[in-house]
């Protein structure tokens, strides 16, 4: 039986639940009248976990991975920013719904539910990918800083950067965490702002934007797969399952009973409207990189970026000091929001996984182990930027576990959200359902392309 949770440890008051709920009845009241929002405080109050996932899908790594899209392709990619949305939507808000009608993460309902080896092997390799994926995005978040201070020395950056991210996991609450998280994400609007410093025709990017643009070559079928690894990722649907089981028990859910007997359908649709706003920003930051780098370096002839930190220094000369200094910071601000995202995501799998206690929530000597998952992934992170290991290699190897990671796990959520034993009269809607299948089909065929990719001789 799980123990009750106290105020103390949770330094928010138990009623503050009340609050939320009367402030989401009062915004879906709004919108289902068809009244416009009188004020925008009301909205940013119902953002939460689905706005920070979504930003954090916007690491220095996927940035990386646009960059390289928009230099090398132009515009012709742009598509697939709607694609993607949709897809990645529905994923998030099936994870977001387990945790809230269940009360556990994802890894917990896993471990219930289908075998342990299955959990172990996901479990396993969802930390090695994070951690590879930290490392990468520590190194381009100390390049990105040294593109702005030339003179500071890396390996203190990198240091400086891993110190600041543990830091503020391991003795913030959760409470004011999640506020860091939440306004950290609005540093998303740089690459958006990043386009108005460049010239750029509205009437030929139009015909990109929702008419697929495909030339079945190698090299684009790769940095397809990349795109779709990078933008419907594992990390993220165990941080937004587990992120809306932290918001519960700081709303006063603190017992696993409370949490599954108390959902109600004004939960549901300002979980609904929080996901969907938060893919909604990340894919509209994943458009506008693509469309700033297709516009400036595709045409230039610089065809070849490999970092997120060579995608800002190749823009100075080509859009200006506020282009890149907007792309730099937004590289450095995304990377504070996604690396605790990665590390954080790994150690809840795991916790729940082998049983320990776990949650951000959580004092540190209260949960040793799940504290000791995140310093662990992050001391590795770090110490690859020492050791010779090639940035770039390192997001394809991230990427080759995730492309057999997340299809396993898609699977597993999509029937997890129908099954009845498990959700009671909150399964998936039939639409909801088909989607999930379609993405986990399209997940599974992106990995299998990857695996050839690096396997088949090109």
């Amino acid at each position: 039986m799980e123990k009750e949770t106290s105020n103390k440890e949770l330094n928010t008051p138990a009623n503050g639940f009340g609050k939320a709920l009367r402030t989401s009845e009062n915004f879906v009241r709004t919108i289902g009248n068809g009244k416009p929002i009188k004020k925008a405080g009301a909205y940013w109050e119902m953002l939460g976990p689905g706005l920070t996932t979504g930003a954090a899908d916007d690491d220095p790594s996927g940035i990386a991975t646009y960059s390289q899209t928009g230099a090398r392709w132009g515009f012709s990619l742009l598509w697939l920013a709607a694609f993607t949305f949709p897809l990645m939507a529905v994923v998030q808000e099936m994870c977001a719904r387990i945790g809230l009608v269940t009360g556990r993460g994802l890894a917990g309902n896993i471990k219930r539910n289908y075998s342990k080896k299955v959990l172990y092997s996901v479990a396993v390799l969802l930390f090695l990918a994070n951690t590879f994926n930290i490392g990468a995005d520590l190194g381009a978040m100390a390049k990105a800083t040294q593109l702005l201070w030339p003179n500071f020395s890396f390996t203190l950056l990198i240091v400086f950067f891993t110190v600041l991210s543990l830091g503020l996991q391991i003795f913030t609450s959760y409470k004011d965490y999640a506020k860091y998280l939440k306004w950290l994400a609005l540093v998303l609007v740089s690459y958006v702002l990043t386009a108005f410093f460049v010239h750029i025709n509205g009437r030929e990017i139009f015909k990109y934007v929702f008419i697929p643009h495909l030339e079945f070559s190698r090299e684009q079928i790769f940095l397809v797969c990349g795109i779709l690894g990078t933008t419907i990722s594992p990390y993220l649907f165990f941080w937004q399952t587990s992120q809306e089981v932290e918001e519960e028990i700081l709303q006063g859910k603190t017992t696993l009973k409370i949490r599954q007997s108390e959902t109600t359908d004004a939960e549901i649709k300002k979980m609904r409207v929080d996901i969907w706003s938060g893919m909604f920003f990340s894919n509209l930051a994943m458009f506008f990189i693509i469309l700033t780098c297709g516009a400036t370096l595709f045409g230039a002839g610089i065809t070849n970026i490999q970092t997120a930190a060579e995608a800002a220094a190749a823009l100075r000369p080509l859009a200006g000091n506020y282009a890149f200094l907007l792309f730099a910071v937004g590289i450095i601000g995304v990377g504070l929001l996604g690396v605790p995202v990665l590390a954080g995501s790994a150690s809840y799998a795991l916790s729940e996984s082998f049983g320990w206690k776990q949650g951000l929530y959580r004092k540190f000597k209260r949960a040793r182990a799940f504290y000791g998952v995140i310093i662990l992934s992050m001391l590795i992170g770090l110490g690859l930027n020492f050791v010779g290991l090639d940035p770039i290699k390192a997001l394809i190897y991230s990427a080759v576990a995730n492309g057999i990671v997340a299809p396993i796990i898609l699977v597993l959520i999509v029937d997890m959200g129908d099954n009845k034993k498990i959700m009671g009269n909150r399964t998936n809607g039939k639409t909801i359902s088909a989607i999930g299948w379609i993405t986990a089909l399209v997940m599974i065929v992106t990995s299998v392309a990857t695996i050839a990719a690096l396997l088949i001789p090109g």
